[in-house]
């Protein structure tokens, strides 16, 4: 019975005997190596898709902790030390703080609000620039996969050709085939292309976000570092302060 299901199968198959490993089969070195790239251009885009957004999310999480812990110190070094290790508002805290002891040995006059700012904005642009890396690749890969795969379609098709042509048979059925079958390298190059270019739009809308957040610390940062700590962002939430013990008492009497 297995070998009648077999047999069955065996001309089935025969039947169609286009596909991808035949087309690369077909197509020789050039088509191996189109499909290669491919290969690499799709790992790779989705390597650094999954890395930035762990990356992202990171410092999203941290945004979301400031005004819980940093705002609430009563000084810059104690609200360091309550921001989590290496992350970008961390960073940013100590390069000002560097920023801040090292104004004081500069032999040459220069305001402490020019020098704090250009300290703090040349730090938010290390961390923007540290965000960013990697997107050229996804736009190089969105940009470029399309091709790559047409290339790899049209010396398919050119072999088709010459190989029909030598072969003294036009038909439809003998020029469909092989056409056919390099199409599939412009399928491929379609297929990473368009995750790539996706997934470099979502990130840079993310990455935008993030940097409008840290331009806001930054400022805030700013105007905390020049007042010796008398101008803090009006939306950190103030904890209620508490009964007096007296007054309690009282109210339970």
């Amino acid at each position: 019975m297995f070998t009648q299901i077999a047999a069955a199968a065996a001309p089935a198959a025969s039947e169609n005997p286009y596909g991808l490993l035949e087309s690369l089969q077909q197509g020789g070195v050039i088509s191996w190596a189109v499909f290669i790239i491919l290969c690499i251009f799709s790992v790779g885009s989705f390597f650094i898709l999954f890395s930035k957004l762990i990356e992202q999310q990171k410092v999203i999480a941290q945004s979301r902790k400031i005004g819980q812990t940093f705002w609430r110190a009563t000084s810059l070094k104690e609200g360091s030390a309550k921001l989590e290790k290496n992350s970008a508002y961390k960073q940013l805290v100590d390069d000002g703080i560097a920023a801040q002891e090292h104004h004081s040995k500069l032999t040459d006059p220069v305001e402490a609000h020019d020098w704090l700012h250009s300290s703090l904005n040349r730090s938010e642009a290390a961390i923007n620039s540290k965000l960013n890396g990697g997107l050229a690749f996804l736009a190089t890969v969105g940009a470029t996969a399309p091709f790559i795969g047409l290339f790899g379609t049209v010396i398919g098709i050119y072999r088709a050709l010459i190989k029909i042509g030598s072969s003294g048979q036009a038909s439809i059925d003998t020029v469909a085939g092989p056409v056919g079958e390099a199409l599939i390298m412009t399928a491929l190059g379609l297929v990473v292309a368009v995750p790539a270019v996706l997934a470099y739009n979502w990130l840079q809308r993310r990455n935008k976000s993030i940097a409008e957040d840290l331009s806001g610390f930054n400022n805030d940062l700013l105007g905390y570092m020049v007042s010796n700590g008398a101008v803090r962002p009006t939306s950190i939430p103030v904890a209620p302060a508490a009964k007096p013990a007296a007054a309690t008492a009282g109210a339970k009497a």
